[in-house]
């Protein structure tokens, strides 16, 4: 198993350390040719979790433009799939116990849709009416608290979960629930559609080459300066930014630019030594208890790879892959095998993460390799250090935060970048105003 990770290293450092590959000569002289472009950063909060957004180029559209277009987004999302805000369709449609058909938004109406499709393919083992099952697991909106729920608790309230339970059209768009009592709950796909809605917004006011992310899930669009776009993939139960995997998302890719990753080892709680994750298998019950540790999807929207994502992870690492295979799907199934020891299986373009082990000698040839490669790497960290600490004492800057400074963007009104948080809460008078402002003019 150290052979595996001592590839993956090499991996990730030869992602970082050399120029991606896959662009033509046309492709790179048209860069060249072009103005140089910069690269403008956006972070926030949203639907319970943090967002980055990154913009290259557009220099025709301010940053006013930008952060507000962003912010009003995901605004529109919270409205429309947020459980936290009373007020949204979701809540709404959460406390009525009609059977009618329930109007609700077109977007709201196309989600429900897609998860409803992933439910049927999984046969159950993706569901949104999951909702009171998440809840008294102490991972939904109401007050957390440590107590695991009693058997005839979960019984009871399985009777009130089920995919066929809900019904769902977009012509006109609207749901329908078969029972009074049942609830839907959309986080498992909802963030992933906000990454899709805030890439297709920049599109329309002419940013064409973006990186957006919320909660982990990715969709890029176009390239940035000197190549494409790479997102990571974590490694399970390490560190928040360990990167296992630096994946690179070229443009015009067949699979697709958006990547989502569901895994068991951020949000839990332990009771009694007993680990519970926040993945509710909707068959039992439960959180899951499986090996599979983490699961990535690459899909055409980041809907689709967020849904499908957790789809895979609920099923387990055998299930999984039959269904991944079935589907023509791209993912990347990571499972524990020991103590900080994993196992990769994939599928599609991402099988290529997942290489059987090396024998012997193969082993020796990719540790050899791994020397000149971890002098370079050093050799280029102690410039860097050097370059810094030159700086500190000539130019008399306190050095701040880990990397020292050096992700620091000065702003027009005197901020940084990296400290910057545009997004407002839920509650934000001055967004609403806004945004009723933009809508009467329009």
């Amino acid at each position: 198993m150290m052979i595996q990770q001592t590839r993956r290293a090499l991996l990730l450092v030869a992602f970082l350390l050399f120029p991606l590959t896959g662009f033509s000569t046309s492709q790179a002289s048209a860069q060249d040719e072009s103005a140089p472009r910069t690269i403008r950063e956006y972070r926030g909060k949203t639907m319970g979790t943090s967002y980055m957004v990154k913009v290259a180029g557009a220099e025709a559209l301010d940053d006013q433009t930008l952060r507000f277009a962003i912010d009003a987004e995901l605004r529109r999302v919270n409205d429309q799939m947020s459980t936290y805000l009373k007020s949204s369709e979701i809540s709404k449609f959460n406390q009525s116990t009609s059977t009618d058909w329930f109007d609700v938004s077109i977007e709201f109406a196309q989600v429900v849709a897609a998860a409803q499709s992933i439910a049927e393919k999984t046969d159950g083992a993706f569901d949104i009416t999951v909702a009171p099952l998440v809840n008294a697991w102490n991972f939904g909106p109401t007050e957390r608290s440590s107590a695991v729920p009693d058997p005839d608790t979960i019984k009871e309230l399985m009777a009130t979960v089920g995919y066929k339970k809900l019904e769902v059209r977009t012509d006109p768009p609207s749901v329908r629930k078969l029972i009074p009592e049942l609830q839907i709950d959309l986080s498992s796909i909802a963030k992933g559609h906000g990454v899709d809605r805030v890439v297709d917004k920049l599109a329309e006011l002419g940013a064409g080459d973006v990186f957006v992310e919320i909660g982990g899930e990715v969709r890029t669009s176009g390239d940035k300066p000197g190549g494409a776009w790479k997102v990571g993939i974590q490694l399970p139960d390490a560190a928040k930014d360990t990167v296992m995997i630096a994946h690179p998302m070229l443009q015009n890719e067949p699979a697709g630019n958006a990547m989502a990753t569901s895994g068991d080892y951020r949000n839990v709680y332990v009771v009694d030594g007993k680990r519970y994750s926040h993945t509710i298998d909707p068959r039992t019950g439960s959180p899951v208890e499986h090996d599979l540790a983490s699961v990535t999807v690459i899909a055409k929207s980041c809907m689709e790879a967020d849904g499908w994502a957790t789809a895979l992870n609920v099923l387990g690492p055998e299930p999984a892959l039959a269904i991944a295979t079935q589907n023509d799907l791209h993912a990347l199934l990571v499972s524990r095998s020991g103590a900080k020891e994993y196992q990769m299986v994939g599928t599609g373009i991402l099988a290529q993460y997942a290489e059987a082990t090396p024998d012997a000698a193969e082993t020796t040839s990719w540790l050899a390799a791994l020397v000149p490669i971890a002098i370079l790497t050093f050799g280029v960290f102690s410039i860097l250090l050097f370059a810094m600490a030159i700086g500190v004492v000539f130019g008399r800057r306190s050095i701040s935060g880990s990397c020292g400074g050096l992700a620091n963007k000065t702003n027009e009104d005197g901020s940084t970048s990296c400290s910057l948080c545009s997004n407002p809460s839920d509650a934000c008078k001055e967004l609403r105003e806004k945004m009723d402002s933009k809508q009467s003019t329009m």
